[in-house]
């Protein structure tokens, strides 16, 4: 574990979804997932984990370090992109905000 960040590794022919929803099914306490798998992102949230999406987690790690290079504008058209909610636009959904929480914590 290096700065409060664990890598685990599936078995052979064990594929790293299952192996993702076992860990955070098993222990029952707020983990910090991060991956862009809708299917993953979904028991994430049932099992009262916070999933941070990739490019998040990206943006927060760089965030905490120096850029040595020109950034590129990234084209991000293929993308999910999240559907329009009613409500007051300013207001962060819980979802939203267990997320921000979760980030602030990287």
């Amino acid at each position: 574990m290096i700065g409060g960040i664990k890598v685990i590794y599936s078995r052979i022919g064990e594929k790293a979804d299952s192996v993702i929803k076992r860990i955070i099914s098993a222990d029952r306490r707020e983990w910090i997932v991060v991956t862009s798998d809708r299917d993953i992102v979904n028991h994430a949230w049932t099992t009262a984990s916070i999933p941070v999406s990739t490019g998040n987690f990206l943006k927060a790690v760089e965030r905490n370090i120096p850029s040595y290079f020109d950034e590129e504008e990234n084209d991000d058209s293929d993308e999910y992109m999240e559907p329009r909610r009613k409500g007051n636009p300013r207001k962060l959904s819980k979802k939203e905000k267990a997320i921000r929480r979760a980030l602030s914590k990287l």
